[in-house]
């Protein structure tokens, strides 16, 4: 079923409405799917829903792969859920993140710099100086192949 859903949206972002889109991932428990995608841009209620209705026509009505009684959710990853992909990075330049490194390591800051191989964050971290630690606000540049999973902050 992801495999179908794949391939029926990667039709539709091919096509010049829908080309800013990209799947994020596709969840399946019982009869209820739970789409997410994104946007290079903004991804709105209208465009989730046009999605979802598409999904509806193509594939879930006219294949019924669970039956006639199912439940679908298209939306927007959402705050609070992982950065997947490269082209979600670039519109959260200026937004707080944690990143967690596949060496263990977890950085909180703000997102400065966005480059296919790399980030750069800004971010506070302690460092000893003499008998005390003292807070200083550094550039850390993290390569893409090192993150294991990146969060955005929002902070109220």
């Amino acid at each position: 079923m992801e495999e179908r859903i794949n391939d029926i949206l990667d039709n539709l972002f091919a096509t010049e409405e829908y080309s800013d889109c990209f799947l994020v991932d596709v969840k399946q428990s019982g009869n209820k799917v739970e789409v997410f995608v994104d946007s290079d841009d903004q991804i709105d209620f209208e465009k989730c829903r046009s999605i979802s209705r598409h999904l509806e026509q193509e594939y879930l009505d006219v294949e019924k792969p669970l039956g006639d009684s199912y439940t679908l959710d298209v939306s927007s990853p959402g705050v609070g859920r992982p950065l997947k992909f490269y082209r979600q990075y670039p519109k959260n330049v200026g937004r707080n993140l944690e990143v967690t490194t596949t060496d263990g390591d977890v950085y909180t800051g703000k997102l400065l710099t966005v480059e296919p191989s790399r980030i750069v964050l800004e971010a506070k971290v302690r460092r000893k100086e003499g008998k005390r630690k003292k807070t200083v606000v550094e550039e850390i540049e993290i390569a893409f192949d090192a993150i294991k999973k990146s969060i955005v902050k929002i902070s109220f």
